[in-house]
């Protein structure tokens, strides 16, 4: 069996492992229970992807993010490492085919939704595995204190009962002690496990919040006084596209990013700011997660963020190079009073929950007791329009609807096309020698993508369109659907629609688990969060940094010394040093020594080396404006005394 060094090393090219990857790696392949605790980019990822390898069976990770998930997949098979993921837009046949490939021992990763952990199917084919490790990323989904809770990540400890003895790796980049706490506690953590907590701490981001009447000048004057590269946060879809335009309209390349737009414009818009084509990306918050960028030297939010969990791992994309970075906030009093607004639209009542999931019901004409399963194309206006909900109410529904694991609702860029080959390579060989008219596009299948024999894979029928030289990506898809037919491979097309799917057979509306208390609680957790956010924002005192890491449990003595309100108190500091220096020399003339006994507290601690050079610092910009002089025998002349 390999070592973890030896692992990184052979798959990642690193010669070290970044500080406490290490500990919780050796940890969980020691078969302790551990939780890991690493701030946005802190290299949570390798803390499972690497025991994985080095352990002997199936490593399952369960992730909300099904992006991410795909993501990761697919970067773990460009390097030979075979992982898979189940999503919800997989048909049973596909569904099927990779569970069977993770029973036979040909999968090393196998990445799910919580929700699967309630599919029979999975986890009777879950029984069958030999599973080496379960890895829970964004553990703290699973704490109704948390950030971003879902219901669904309940189940996860419970499959502890069909693992004995199997490790689980919790990992998250945002928990408070009580979230923290949850976890373990949620997990069924067994006795003697551990907790890696990696500082919080960023010293080379500077955090800035400014109330501006006209955000956009500032934008502009914050990006032409910080050069590299930037992301631009707002609120909604519409604004992407509105700031970008700005930004490019006074010389500086920006692309948009939103969740709602076709797979190739949000990959040619991520590829351009990834490579350096463009330097800003203007984008909701559903750009992010997973993009490893580290020369980012400015996060700006043009709206008040959710939460602070959230404004934490988004302002951290800045700066993971190590280099001085900056993350700011530029607000007005109505982005303030929005976040209020947002709160009411993401936790409506109850009632209108139910109302919604019955309507769903009835417009896509599915019967309680069926449906398990089914994708409908989503038109929220027309449903809107039908039953009189208001969008942002009914949007907020359907968002706590999907966390109780009742309905699904991918985003287009994540229902990307599927491809899996069904024959084997030599019996592909054989079919390209006596199918030349396919045999190129074959070819280039098996080199864009790997892990096409064991599972499905997504794939772009525009990038495999590019490589084999054809102008229309058209063709490519009806050689593909031919290939299908000839049951040469299983393709799968995207839908170019929004998509609707309804995760379990329809219940009745009054059958719904949803617990006034457990509701409460949630909306006042949320509020709670909201209110800290506020909080954050309205700061004129104290450090920034600071306040970020109290509420992440992280308590701090120091200040950042980087933030806006520390450059403010050290300026005003250096405003009454300087003061305190012209009203020593106007009583009389003085060698440095004579002046810094006199302008330091007479307690001890102004002997400190650290207030001395602030009193050198303040002179030298005194005399560099000529209020000061420096006679003979180094003696310190105020040019106001008499």
């Amino acid at each position: 069996m390999a070592s973890p060094l030896e692992v990184l090393k052979k798959y990642w090219g690193y010669d070290t492992f970044r500080p406490l990857q290490e500990d919780v790696i050796t940890s969980i392949i020691s078969g302790v229970d551990t939780l890991a605790l690493f701030p946005t980019g802190g290299g949570k990822s390798l803390c499972y992807q690497i025991p994985a390898l080095c352990m002997d069976g199936i490593c399952v990770v369960v992730s909300p993010l099904i992006a991410l998930m795909k993501d990761q997949t697919q970067h773990l098979n460009d390097k030979g490492i075979r992982a898979v993921c189940l999503t919800s837009d997989m048909n049973h046949r596909q569904f099927e085919l990779v569970l069977n490939n993770c029973v036979s021992g040909r999968i090393k990763l196998l990445y799910v939704s919580p929700e699967r952990l309630k599919n029979m199917t999975f986890l009777s084919h879950l029984r069958q595995m030999k599973v080496s490790m379960v890895a829970v990323d964004e553990a703290h989904c699973i704490s109704q204190w948390g950030y971003d809770f879902r219901p669904a990540y309940l189940d996860v400890g419970k499959i502890r009962s069909l693992l004995p003895g199997v490790p689980m790796l919790a990992l998250t980049a945002t928990a408070t002690p009580i979230v923290e706490e949850d976890v373990c506690r949620l997990l069924f953590f067994r006795k003697g496990f551990r907790v890696f907590r990696a500082s919080f701490a960023r010293e080379n981001l500077s955090y800035v919040v400014s109330k501006e009447a006209d955000k956009f000048t500032r934008l502009l004057k914050m990006l032409n006084g910080v050069p590299g590269s930037a992301i631009v946060y707002v609120r909604n879809r519409r604004h992407t596209s509105e700031v970008a335009s700005f930004l490019r309209g006074h010389g500086i390349s920006a692309a948009h990013y939103h969740a709602g737009m076709e797979a190739r414009d949000r990959d040619r818009a991520q590829l351009a700011w990834t490579s350096g084509q463009c330097r800003v990306i203007v984008a909701t918050n559903a750009f992010g997660m997973g993009i490893d960028k580290s020369d980012v030297r400015l996060v700006v939010h043009l709206d008040v963020p959710s939460s602070v969990e959230a404004y934490y791992q988004e302002a951290g994309r800045a700066g993971r190079d190590g280099r001085r970075s900056f993350a700011a906030i530029l607000y007005t009093d109505d982005d303030v009073a929005y976040t209020d607004v947002a709160l009411s639209n993401n936790y409506p009542p109850i009632s209108q929950i139910r109302s919604v999931y019955r309507a769903l019901g009835n417009f896509y004409q599915v019967p309680i007791g069926s449906g398990d399963g089914r994708s409908f194309d989503f038109d929220m206006e027309k449903i809107c329009n039908t039953y009189g909900f208001k969008v942002p109410e009914f949007y907020g529904a359907l968002r706590l609807l999907e966390r109780e694991g009742l309905i699904s609702m991918p985003d287009r860029n994540e229902a990307e096309s599927m491809v899996n080959i069904l024959l084997t390579p030599q019996e592909v060989y054989l079919f390209q020698m006596q199918n030349v008219k396919y045999g190129d596009l074959l070819t280039v299948l098996m080199r864009l993508y790997g892990g096409l024999y064991s599972s499905f894979v997504p794939i772009s029928e525009r990038k495999i369109a590019t490589r084999c030289h054809v102008p229309d990506e058209n063709r490519i898809v009806r050689m593909l659907q031919h290939l299908d037919a000839l049951k040469v491979i299983s393709y799968k097309q995207k839908s170019i629609k929004p998509q609707l799917i309804f995760t379990q057979s329809r219940i009745n509306d009054a059958d719904m688990m949803l617990s006034d208390d457990v509701y409460a609680n949630q909306l006042d957790a949320a509020r709670k969060r909201v209110n800290a956010m506020k909080d954050y924002v309205a700061m004129s005192e104290g450090c920034r940094s600071r306040f970020l890491l109290d509420y992440l449990g992280e308590k701090s003595d120091s200040r950042c010394g980087a933030c806006d309100l520390c450059i403010a108190d050290r300026k005003q500091s250096m405003l009454s040093l300087q003061e305190r220096i012209v009203g020593a020399l106007k009583s009389s003339d003085m060698v440095l020594e004579s002046l810094v006994s006199a302008v330091l507290p007479a307690d001890g601690v102004g002997e400190s080396i650290m207030e001395e050079k602030e009193v050198v610092q303040a002179l030298r910009q005194l005399m560099d404006r000529g209020e000061v002089t420096q006679l003979s025998d180094f003696v310190l002349h105020y040019k106001g005394a008499r």
